[in-house]
């Protein structure tokens, strides 16, 4: 065995973390491949709202699993993302939405 195939094979099993993943909120864990992210394009997703204002949202993915022994319906293997708190930005609000000036630093919930 030469070593730069031997070296190949170290390299792929450590690259495998197995764990345990629920699929949903009290779900029953399943077993998961810890997939590393190679590469990330973090974009922004504008949102226009119904009341005016406009939002951007960018979600920050913390990992990627591949659930062991699950195909979708085209035989892809299933993968879950694990989120953390997502990026929120407000870059435009009607001025009738907007705190009064002289109001108190606390906004008025409804």
């Amino acid at each position: 065995m030469s070593r730069r195939w031997y070296a190949a094979i170290v390299e792929e099993i450590s690259l495998e973390r197995k764990i345990k993943v629920s699929m949903q909120p009290g779900g029953k864990p399943v077993d998961a491949i810890e997939v590393p992210i190679q590469e990330s394009t973090e974009r922004w997703t504008e949102l226009r709202l119904e009341d005016g204002a406009v939002i951007r949202v960018k979600p920050m993915i913390v990992s990627v699993v591949r659930i062991e022994n699950q195909w979708d319906r085209e035989n892809n293997p299933v993968y879950a993302v694990r989120g953390g708190q997502n990026v929120m930005t407000v870059v435009s609000v009607p001025d009738q939405l907007k705190k009064p000036s002289g109001a108190g630093s606390q906004g008025k919930a409804n």
